[in-house]
């Protein structure tokens, strides 16, 4: 059962044990009825003031639901001949269509985060509802049993209903009028109302013939009398036809009266009068109070969407059927939720939809997987919410192409978290009207943050306590806790599945926590009971103040008397001075923010973008022992989070949940950040740790701030980093908040694309040394390469392409780049398949280039006719003095014209063995550091073949020379050749 029995039956403050039963054992059970889900929350904002005129929008012509595993197409019913013959004229029945289309049109409107997933997504598509379970008054106040929620997986239950069937007759046979629908934050309740009007609005609701949404958020801001007719056309003006026909006629009304909680009712005749006119202006609230008691409009059928903690504001004699949202309680139900909004054709945001496609169904099979593992992302995703995070993080880590991106993480989980409780009070009972989010901060962000502080993800039962209850003092914070632990506690907090840690709760998703602890520091809350006192103080004294400088202003009028501009100061000195020490806290947040972002311990793990996708799709490969110690726990996303809640978008969705960031503050914290990151940045970070600080950047939103940063970094190194197109998408949009030049750029071995060559092209074109080995490109990336080394405004000199698989298209596309570059000095192209025709190619090109200095052949299949045809070019270019063409197919005479040539005859050098005549080469090191560098991913038979005849000519130089130096020289190369075929024999290099 919820959470919300043990509120209701007065446990103890130090039962969260019973607390973590009463979550398991809300989980529901296994439905077999499936049909809509959206974007959580966000229905509420949905039954608004007034609905639009919308007469010109037609209807969708149907959609597809699942019952049971099987798939039933609906068609629209015709109207109720009973209705009809009740409408009085024409207009009526023309009134309600157009009624129909108006809220149709308005509900399908989808919020700005669900346009993410292509144009096609919509609540008319596909969706899937959360298990329904019926419950009633008496399960609702008793405790629940001891359930876990391993137990809870799967496990069938009899009481599950359908949104269909709630006002069917109940056990006795009596017909219900009053439903009471209820769950707590997260569980998709305004989702489920919403769709349930589209579905009217479809005639896919046909026991209704009039549906009249309100919600009560919008009847709680209004005190005004106003009777119930009067009310309904001045939210809907299309039914003024039909308003005076209810109560006179057998229309079947349906009231929808979502967010009760947001009203304050008296059911006692002292407080609300009774009243069955509905031409009689009352107070709104008096109009809910008297549809619920059958008084007004007995006939009308009435659902309430409501949390637990207001379950009981109506008595349950005027409720006909108690039925407990339960979210997503079987895992074929997270699947299909999964499966469907992955799927959407459009989601990738790309045209062609061929890889995209196969992309996204990797995707979903890998999150299946996952889920099956029953493991903490299963035991999360009973709450639809969160299933729709999953799909939104994972949606913007692999579809992502835009520069910049078009969100930020921090953005994805603000807008979450808004669309969970825009702004909404956490108990409309208390005159202190504190916002829930607000509240979440300071008592669930306390938690957060001592757990990110000592590096734990699991909490017991007195951490719970030490952050709930240890600053409970009056009777009004024990309510507000009551109303959180009934409504709030369990989309956060979640009992552990782990095994032995089955009594401690973790954070439902844990990016989370460090969400909340980022926002518990930004919003101040991390403060000493000084520094609290010192501002309640100050904020005394600041308004005592102003008014005291009234009346001595007056009385200094009237009597002359000087000490009186002395008081006045004095009472000035204290906010001044408490001014001051609220600037050193802003010091602090940028100082914990630095510490925390340039942790050392952290320097070698995967980036934070990696760790995500880890987290929601699981690590492929054998699980680990449940004995073995567990790895030290990564709060790298903590700073990035505190960055990103300081940006201006985040600031304005905050201050609508109650989370008030001022602009001086964010001022002056990015202020006191400049002395402490970016001094930090400049030491040299490991390529794992400086994408994280790259994407802190991006997170951060700080265009001037970022520009500074970006210029201090002359060289970028993110080899080994898998550059995904969001970060290849974050990368250049950080970098190109400035101009400068790039010294080098290494993004060896990042599995980088064509899409992601061109994704960097503006980055690309300021580098100077540029390396990109070891990326699996191929020739359509050569042909964006040649793009950027014809382009006006390249200044690469230094290009690295070695252990691609160019091939010969590849090839053409760099020598024709070659022949009109003027930047490029040093080009490696060291085994990339190039065969002779591809040097051919080359060769070809080479001659018009007037700029190129070294140019690396190595290992290329090449022959005698490609490589002399090379060298022979080479020595009648202007600048190339170098040409690599070791470990290619050359014979021994090939090898004899080569070695024949001369630096100051020839004007070029081929480096191809390691002697030279009866001498070392004095590139030897050189060659034999390329050799040992790329071993991992060159053929070891063939490199073992190739070193064999480089110890075979080493020995026989060394036997032709008498020069004790030189042999002593040859001896020393021969030890390093032969240690090298050593180990490779031995496989261990």
């Amino acid at each position: 059962m919820l959470w919300a029995m043990q509120c209701q039956s007065y446990l103890p403050w130090g039962s969260w044990t019973q607390l973590r039963r009463s979550l398991s054992g809300s989980r529901g059970t296994r439905s077999v009825y499936l049909c809509a889900a959206s974007v959580p929350g966000a229905a509420g904002s949905y039954f608004l003031r007034k609905v639009p005129h919308t007469s010109d929008i037609s209807l969708p012509r149907g959609s597809v639901r699942y019952q049971g595993g099987s798939q039933e197409h609906s068609v629209q019913p015709s109207s109720s001949r009973h209705g009809l013959s009740q409408l009085r004229n024409v207009a009526s029945s023309d009134a309600i269509k157009k009624h129909q289309r108006s809220l149709s049109a308005w509900f399908s409107h989808q919020p700005n985060e669900e346009r993410q997933f292509g144009p096609s997504f919509s609540l008319d598509a596909v969706h899937v509802d959360p298990v329904i379970r019926e419950s009633s008054l008496e399960e609702i106040l008793k405790p629940s049993p001891d359930l876990t929620i391993q137990n809870q997986l799967q496990q069938p239950c009899s009481q599950v209903i359908s949104l269909q069937n709630l006002f069917d007759v109940d056990a006795c046979g009596r017909q219900v009028k009053n439903v009471v629908l209820y769950g707590t934050v997260g569980t998709g309740k305004s989702t489920l109302i919403k769709k349930m009007v589209v579905d009217w609005c479809h005639g896919r609701l046909p026991r209704f013939e009039l549906v009249i949404p309100f919600s009560c958020e919008d009847l709680s801001h209004s005190h005004a009398p106003i009777s119930l007719r009067r009310l309904i056309t001045k939210k809907y003006q299309h039914l003024r036809d039909v308003v005076p026909m209810l109560g006179a006629s057998n229309l079947k009304v349906l009231f929808i009266l979502n967010g009760l909680e947001r009203l304050n009712l008296d059911f006692r005749l002292a407080g609300t009068e009774l009243c069955c006119d509905p031409n009689e202006p009352v107070p709104p609230s008096a109009i809910v109070v008297n549809l619920l008691r059958k008084y007004l409009l007995p006939e009308a059928s009435i659902i309430v969407t409501t949390r637990p903690s207001a379950v009981r504001r109506i008595p349950g004699k005027y409720v006909g059927r108690y039925a407990e949202i339960c979210g997503f309680s079987d895992t074929n139900l997270q699947k299909l939720y999964f499966q469907m909004r992955l799927s959407q054709p459009g989601c990738s945001g790309e045209n062609s939809a061929g890889s995209s496609s196969g992309e996204q169904e990797n995707l979903v099979e890998m999150l299946s997987r996952n889920l099956e593992r029953h493991n903490q992302i299963a035991a999360a995703c009973f709450l639809p919410s969160y299933c729709w995070l999953v799909c939104t993080t994972l949606h913007f880590l692999y579809f992502t192409r835009t520069v910049p991106p078009s969100q930020t993480l921090t953005g994805i989980y603000t807008s979450f978290l808004r669309l969970n409780f825009s702004g909404e009070v956490l108990d409309s009972t208390d005159p202190t009207n504190i916002s829930m989010m607000k509240y979440v901060a300071k008592t669930v962000g306390k938690l957060a943050y001592e757990g990110v502080m000592s590096r734990k993800t699991c909490f017991s039962e007195d951490d719970l306590q030490q952050c709930f209850e240890v600053e409970m003092k009056t009777e009004s914070e024990l309510n507000l806790l009551e109303v959180f632990r009934s409504d709030v506690f369990r989309f956060f907090l979640t009992p552990c599945v782990q095994p032995g840690k089955e009594h401690t709760f973790v954070f439902t998703i844990p990016a989370m926590q460090e969400y909340l602890a980022a926002l518990y520091v930004v919003l101040g809350e991390k403060k000493t009971l000084a520094q609290r006192v010192g501002k309640e103080l100050s904020e005394v004294i600041g308004k005592v103040s102003e008014d005291v400088a009234v009346v001595l202003n007056i009385i200094s009028k009237v009597l002359p008397l000087r000490f009186l501009p002395v008081l006045f100061n004095l009472l000035k000195i204290f906010p001044r001075y408490f001014s001051r020490l609220s600037g050193k806290d802003r010091d602090a947040i940028a100082h914990t923010m630095a510490e925390e972002l340039f942790k050392e311990e952290d320097y070698y793990n995967d980036d934070v973008l990696d760790q995500i996708n880890s987290s929601i799709l699981g690590v492929e490969g054998p699980m680990c022992h449940p004995d073995e110690a567990p790895d030290d726990e990564v709060f790298e996303l903590f700073p990035i989070f505190m960055g990103g809640i300081l940006s201006r978008r985040n600031r304005a969705i905050l201050e609508q949940l109650g989370c008030s960031i001022k602009n001086l503050a964010a001022f002056e914290i990015a202020k006191a950040m400049k002395k402490t990151v970016i001094r930090n940045s400049r030491k040299g970070l490991p390529p794992s740790e400086l994408m994280d600080y790259l994407f802190f950047l991006h997170e951060f939103q700080n265009e001037r701030f970022t520009a500074e940063a970006i210029r201090s970094l002359r060289t970028v190194n993110l080899s080994s980093v898998k550059m995904t197109p969001l970060k290849c998408s974050v990368l250049a949009s950080v970098m190109g908040t400035t101009c400068h030049e790039v010294e080098e750029l290494n993004l060896s071995s990042c599995n980088l694309d064509t899409s992601s060559l061109r994704i960097l092209f503006p980055v690309l074109l300021r580098c100077k040394a540029l390396y990109l080995q070891l990326n699996s490109l191929g020739s359509d990336a050569c042909k964006e390469i040649r793009d950027l080394l014809l382009h006006d405004k390249c200044v690469v000199s230094n290009l690295r392409l070695a252990n691609n698989p160019l091939g010969k298209q590849g090839a053409q596309y760099l020598a024709e780049a070659l022949a009109g570059n003027r930047s490029l000095t040093h080009l490696s192209l060291l085994h990339t398949a190039l065969g002779d025709q591809g040097a051919e190619v080359i060769a070809q090109h080479l001659a018009t280039n007037q700029h190129l200095q070294e140019l690396n052949l190595g290992y290329n299949s090449l022959t005698d006719t490609a490589a002399l045809r090379v060298v022979e070019v080479a020595k009648k270019h202007a600048t190339l003095d170098k040409v690599h063409l070791y470990f290619n197919d050359i014979s021994e005479d090939g090898k004899q014209v080569l070695h024949s040539l001369r630096m100051d005859r020839d004007g070029v050098r081929a480096l191809v063995f390691l002697t030279a005549g009866t001498d070392v080469s004095d590139y030897w090191s050189n060659i034999l550091n390329v050799v040992q560098r790329n071993l991992p991913f060159w053929d070891r038979e063939r490199v073992q073949q190739h070193l064999a005849l480089i110890l075979q000519d080493l020995e026989s130089s060394r036997r032709q020379t008498a020069n004790p130096w030189r042999k002593a020289k040859f001896l020393r190369v021969e030890s390093e050749v032969k240690k090298m075929l050593g180990k490779l024999q031995h496989g261990t290099l």
